[in-house]
């Protein structure tokens, strides 16, 4: 396993809860995670991309005691390359609505909503 995937898992407790909506007003789920192990997927499946970045904007934290809620704003810029070397830029506006517990001095996520409220896909030119 890669170190930056394995930095990544180790954001999410143990026992994590990742559920992601393809189309937030649906209310049923496209997929469900759980536990740290189940995100290995999830995260290695970003390398298909040429390129991605992620713009992580206005964002909410409630603390109670160790426990924390939060909503994160993020604009997911995902660029595909064809084998004829054409470009596709797919932008993808996303909530993350975050429950988050102190565990050993640290924060993590116990459970990550992914909420995808809009996508635009477009031609993209290097």
């Amino acid at each position: 396993m890669r170190p930056s995937l394995r930095r990544m898992m180790a954001l999410f407790t143990q026992d994590t809860r990742f559920v992601v909506y393809m189309d937030a007003r649906d209310p049923n789920p496209t997929q469900q995670l759980h536990g740290r192990a189940s995100l290995a997927p999830v995260f290695d499946a970003l390398n298909a991309y040429a390129a991605t970045t992620h713009f992580n904007g206005q964002s909410t934290v409630t603390l109670d005691g160790d426990r924390a809620t939060g909503v994160t704003y993020c604009l997911a810029h995902h660029v595909t390359e064809a084998e004829d070397g054409s470009r596709t830029l797919m932008i993808a506006s996303i909530r993350y609505l975050d429950t988050m517990v102190k565990h050993e001095g640290s924060w993590l996520f116990a459970e990550r909503l992914l909420m995808v409220d809009w996508t635009d896909t477009r031609p993209s030119h290097p």
